[in-house]
């Protein structure tokens, strides 16, 4: 298996036309990630409101990213997510991910999504394994 970025990935590839493009910011002072994002009707679950699965493939994202971008490898093993309530399609969505433990080769990583009033909307808890790069290569 090779886990090479060819720059489709859904979430933040540049090249994928049906993607999200998602781009990233690291505060390595506080180690915390964070991406904005505007949801389309394309984005829709029920009329108006974006669909739950797409803030928990963002929240996913967003976890993820902070483990490489802070240089320690990883992929998702297990996430959840818990939805407090409904995002408006058209409005602004803040997504930012810390890792909050780190053991051996698991990461624990917290993220969260606000709206623009800075009310949350969802939280989510990542367990991520550390991956070794070379041996995916």
């Amino acid at each position: 298996m090779n886990l090479e970025d060819d720059h489709f990935c859904f979430a933040c590839g540049s090249l994928n036309n049906s993607g999200l493009k998602l781009s990233f910011k690291l505060d390595k002072k506080n180690g915390t990630i964070s991406t904005e994002f505007v949801p389309q009707k394309i984005h829709q679950g029920y009329r108006d409101i974006v669909h739950g699965g797409l803030i928990g493939l963002v929240l996913d994202e967003c976890m993820v990213n902070l483990a490489w971008k802070l240089g320690k490898p990883a992929v998702s093993a297990e996430y959840t997510i818990r939805l407090s309530k409904p995002a408006n399609i058209g409005k602004k969505l803040t997504f930012t991910a810390k890792i909050t433990s780190e053991k051996g080769k698991l990461l624990i990583i917290e993220g969260e999504c606000l709206d623009e009033n800075n009310q949350k909307i969802a939280s989510s808890i990542s367990k991520c394994l550390k991956i070794n790069k070379r041996a995916y290569a």
